[in-house]
């Protein structure tokens, strides 16, 4: 009875439980004789150094700090006691780390992200094979039990470059499915000038508030329903992993007068977005909310301010309220000195975005990937 309340359930699928084909007990760890253990939020440190050792020896463009990887232990739907397990040497020197992560949004399709590795003085040992069959097998627990009668995905990330993590998703029976381009876009003396973007009729360009965060939050879960891979975001969702997050940096675009009888009537404004109309809740149509991921810095070679989200509500695609979002977003970045902007961009996004960027100047830097098991 449940599975009735998901508006995305498929009735003529079998049934969660048996398309996740969940195992009685997870594989044993013994590849390397590491010790293994549950992690927790102590562990942050130890995680965050492990991850910054694969990265360094993988070459990725990024590097974590304890406090992102904090923000992403304490996630409020977290159970690191069964969707993580963290692999020691005998000097009880942290060697692996895997976790499972279930979103508590999910409405269309429920997914598990598996995500980790193991210490580059480590591979070559097995240990990253068994690690990952565990998580697998701890992923269909997970959507088996999850009880939401939905397509299912297990999901995981990889940068193009990174062949050896690409092998190892492919032994294990995942299949690349999505393809990201991460883009840069120089800024100061020497560059295109950021562009002026006026907006008409009763639409705004306001810096974001806490009083504009939900409904940020309802705009994005509107522009990205037709999305492939996105799920809506839960309230807990949204305002977790903000440890880099710039609220300085960061602008939406508010309809000042919008036609809530029309808006109302439409089919397509999904229930939360209704509620908060009927509330008089401002109406926030677009938005560009941006992080400073320091840490990046010294390894891509220049500073930059990076757009973690940006979109438009459906109705309101057309003019060009994201764009003067984005642009508010790189001239904040400008005035702070910033080298670059930086946003990553699904290259199959059905908004056309990727044709936006490049006529503002955003050239294609790295890629990654998302590779999926479909259940």
């Amino acid at each position: 009875m449940a599975a009735a309340a998901y508006a995305g359930r498929v009735p003529d699928l079998p049934p969660i439980a048996e398309r996740a084909a969940a195992p009685a007990a997870l594989p044993p760890l013994t590849a390397g004789r590491l010790s293994w253990r549950a992690a927790t939020v102590d562990d942050a440190e130890r995680v965050t150094a492990l991850n910054n050792a694969m990265a360094e020896a993988d070459r990725l463009p990024f590097r974590e700090t304890v406090d992102e990887v904090r923000d992403e232990l304490t996630a409020p739907w977290v159970d690191l006691a069964s969707q993580s397990m963290l692999g020691f040497g005998a000097d009880g020197a942290l060697r692996a780390a895997g976790f499972v992560r279930t979103m508590p949004g999910d409405s269309t399709t429920v997914r598990a992200f598996v995500f980790g590795g193991v210490h580059p003085e480590r591979r070559g040992e097995g240990i990253g094979r068994e690690l990952l069959a565990w998580q697998v097998a701890r992923a269909r627990q997970l959507l088996a039990a999850s009880g939401k009668e939905l397509p299912a995905r297990i999901a995981a990330f990889a940068e193009d470059t990174d062949t050896a993590r690409h092998r190892l998703f492919e032994r294990a029976g995942f299949e690349a499915r999505r393809f990201f381009a991460d883009l840069k876009r120089p800024l100061g003396a020497g560059a295109p000038p950021v562009p002026e973007v006026r907006l008409t009729g009763s639409l705004r360009l306001v810096p974001f508030s806490d009083e504009l965060d939900d409904p940020a939050r309802l705009a994005h879960n509107d522009a990205f329903r037709d999305h492939w891979g996105s799920e809506p975001q839960t309230i807990e969702q949204w305002r977790s992993g903000r440890s880099e997050f710039a609220p300085e940096w960061s602008h939406v675009v508010v309809d000042d007068a919008p036609d809530v009888e029309a808006l109302l009537a439409d089919a397509s404004t999904d229930a939360s977005t209704a509620d908060a109309l009927r509330a008089g809740a401002p109406l926030v149509v677009a938005y560009a909310l941006n992080s400073r991921y320091e840490a990046d810095f010294p390894v891509r070679g220049y500073t930059f301010g990076y757009t973690d989200v940006l979109g438009t509500r459906r109705a309101y695609r057309g003019r060009k309220a994201a764009l003067a979002a984005l642009a508010a977003s790189m001239r904040s970045f400008e005035d702070a000195g910033m080298d670059a902007a930086v946003l990553d961009v699904d290259t199959e996004n059905p908004s056309g975005a990727h044709g936006l960027y490049a006529s503002l100047g955003y050239v294609k830097e790295h890629g990654s990937r998302m590779y999926s098991i479909e259940l």
